[in-house]
């Protein structure tokens, strides 16, 4: 795992035998079973999340109804928000496959950015990515009606039509499960004519 780690950074920054070292001695890795919860609303939680292989859902409970708003797959990163403001979380984390997690918080990270400061630059560069792919997502789906989402979806992320239930799925384009499969099917028939 800690090769997949390697790899994924040296796109950004280049690593020497130390820094790698150094990472493998936080003991960072972390397996987790698929429906595995991470964080409840309400936890505190000091962890941010990598993740290496898997995927994992961020979702409120809002009327008894879960309401998708991210899912993160290999090479994504979340911090929630309570890790941030030091407040209890207002969602939940959870895996929706057999999950491999980098876990890290606030004190790990400043003790690697105080051995390493490439690692500052890096956090830096992985943070602005982030944020820039979030504003475009957020404002397409903010400008876009259901069935865009979900062509956009199968576009940019067609792996989690693939790795999702459905029902989360819908939740996370912001419809019913059954409008999905209709939605679905107006497109496949689309497709064929």
């Amino acid at each position: 795992m800690q090769d997949l780690l390697f790899d994924f950074i040296s796109k950004y920054v280049s690593l020497t035998d130390d820094e790698k070292n150094a990472i493998v001695s936080f003991d960072v890795f972390r397996s987790f079973k698929k429906g595995t919860t991470l964080l409840k609303e309400g936890q505190k939680s000091n962890d941010g999340y990598f993740v290496l292989k898997g995927c994992i859902r961020v979702y409120y409970v809002i009327g008894g109804d879960e309401k998708t708003t991210a899912f993160y797959t290999e090479m994504e990163a979340v911090t929630p928000h309570c890790v941030i403001n030091k407040a209890p979380s207002d969602y939940y984390i959870s895996c929706v496959e057999d999950t491999i997690l980098i876990l890290s918080n606030p004190d790990m990270e400043a003790e690697m950015f105080n051995k390493f400061p490439k690692f500052e630059t890096l956090c830096r560069i992985l943070a602005e990515e982030i944020l820039a792919k979030q504003q475009i997502n957020f404002d397409e789906f903010k400008t876009s009606s259901p069935e865009q989402r979900y062509l956009n979806l199968l576009q940019k992320r067609p792996d989690l039509v693939q790795r999702v239930p459905q029902h989360q799925l819908a939740s996370y384009l912001g419809i019913k499960p059954q409008s999905l499969s209709r939605l679905r099917g107006r497109i496949l028939e689309k497709d064929k004519g």
